[in-house]
């Protein structure tokens, strides 16, 4: 397995950052503080209301998608199936679990109760039913995909009258995340190289997420110290395991497919999101490595050439069956492939950080306004994320940086005054222009590169992730 060597700070280019404070050095966790903080609403909210433009289309997208109708009606489940097992009805789930996310979203921006009332019922009715999710590895999937997206739901909503937190925290806490931290901890009794990076980003997810959301300081400090030095191909090390010197960073799955690259890709951006908005700044670990990382995907994306080193992992059970894999180049790309990830991701490097980012820059434009489940195809690779970027992430340029936004709110849009119509009206026009700027300033350090094998992993399950 590679893994980059010798990464110095401080590259030209490059803003610094003031380190977001620990929470394992006491503080209470910020709520609502998953995807979105309550400043993020406000936001939303107000420019909708407004009429602000890219909102007013991110915000037309939300409310067109089926799953964001105040009628929708759930079917939970007892035991939920994916891979093996009968019936196989996790589609059940993630229909359900984007129905309850775009109501509760569409109840903070457009203001209407019913979208609440109808996000509680769907929430409240799986977590008095639900009790497992099995079925062949492919479970591993169902917990982290489908547990950080349903504690980002609850997240939503967890301050209304009719909502049982305690039995959904006790949902999520005893059916989605122990599945999610032992798939960390023993990768299914498997060599930890043998499952791609997007597996245990997934699962990664869930433990944050559902840390957060029940208050388990100890649970996010697992999930935040497996991102920085996890064994596993989902450890931002291992998933970019590669740096350029023209500060584009190989994402590892590139030498797979472009699908679950781009699904790679915006699950860290998901997971460095939630975290940022706990105070801890992972988008800037080790010196932005996520950006290059990101950089890389989107110009690979948009049809270019990337390079690629490449590499051997292996693959296995312990104490079982072994072999090896290599990738030897990036995939091939269809241009037309897109997926909601890019919005988040450009705006928290241009417009909080105020870096270039060209690759980002242009297929965030491009990808706008972005939906959510249900606008992506049927199949649950549509549903893997959130979705509705455009919406949600869009943003002002920040002219004095925070690192913990909701930690330390800035004044909402609507309480700083001015014409909300204009602000932010831009972006996506100015995105759009910036084909030409460099990408990073230089400066940045050609990497040495030595092998390094890991133990761990399987992934013989046929599966979309």
């Amino acid at each position: 397995m590679l893994k980059a060597a010798g990464v110095a700070a401080g590259a030209a280019g490059l803003a610094t950052t003031p380190a977001a404070p620990s929470l394992a050095a006491g503080g209470a966790f910020a709520h609502p503080g998953l995807l979105h903080t309550r400043t993020d609403l406000a936001r939303m909210a107000a420019k909708v209301k407004a009429g602000a433009s890219p909102y007013t289309a991110g915000y037309a997208k939300l409310a067109a998608n089926r799953h964001a109708q105040s009628g929708w009606t759930a079917n939970p489940q007892a035991v939920v199936y994916r891979g093996a097992g009968s019936p196989q009805n996790y589609a059940t789930l993630y229909n359900d679990v984007h129905a309850a996310y775009q109501n509760a979203l569409r109840y903070h921006v457009g203001g209407d109760n019913a979208h609440a009332d109808t996000a509680v019922a769907v929430l409240n009715a799986w977590s008095a039913k639900l009790t497992q999710v099995a079925g062949s590895a492919d479970r591993f999937l169902a917990a982290g995909l489908y547990g950080y997206q349903l504690a980002n739901a609850a997240e939503l909503v967890r301050d209304h009258a009719d909502f049982d937190l305690a039995r959904c925290q006790e949902m999520l806490s005893k059916v989605f995340a122990p599945l999610s931290d032992d798939f960390l901890r023993h990768h299914n009794n498997a060599v930890v190289t043998n499952y791609w990076t997007n597996w245990d980003l997934c699962a990664m997810a869930c433990v944050l997420a559902t840390g957060i959301f029940c208050d388990d300081k100890a649970q996010v400090a697992r999930a935040v110290e497996y991102f920085k030095h996890g064994d596993g191909l989902g450890s931002i090390g291992h998933a970019i395991p590669v740096v350029y010197d023209d500060g584009l960073g190989e994402w590892l799955e590139a030498g797979r497919d472009q699908g679950h690259a781009l699904l790679g890709v915006g699950l860290m951006g998901t997971f460095c999101e939630m975290a940022w908005n706990q105070g801890i700044d992972l988008y800037g670990h080790d010196d932005s490595r996520f950006l290059k990382g990101a950089e890389y995907v989107a110009k690979w994306s948009l049809g270019g050439q990337v390079p690629y080193t490449a590499n051997t992992r292996r693959k296995g059970a312990i104490g079982g069956w072994s072999g090896t894999e290599t990738a030897s180049a990036a995939a091939a790309v269809d241009p037309a492939m897109t997926r909601p990830i890019w919005a988040m991701i450009a705006n928290h490097y241009t417009r909080r950080r105020g870096l270039p980012a060209t690759y980002l820059t242009r297929i965030a434009a491009r990808s706008a306004p972005e939906g959510g489940g249900g606008d992506y195809g049927p199949n649950s690779g549509g549903y893997d994320q959130l979705g509705f970027g455009t919406l949600a992430f869009t943003r002002d340029r920040t002219p004095a940086l925070s690192p913990s936004p909701a930690l330390s709110p800035s004044p909402s849009p609507a309480s700083a005054g001015g014409d909300l119509a204009a602000t932010g009206s831009g972006d996506m026009v100015g995105w759009a222009a910036a084909a030409g700027v460099t990408s990073l300033a230089g400066g940045l350090l050609l990497l040495r590169r030595r092998n390094r094998v890991h133990g761990g992993g399987i992934d013989e399950a046929p599966s979309p992730q």
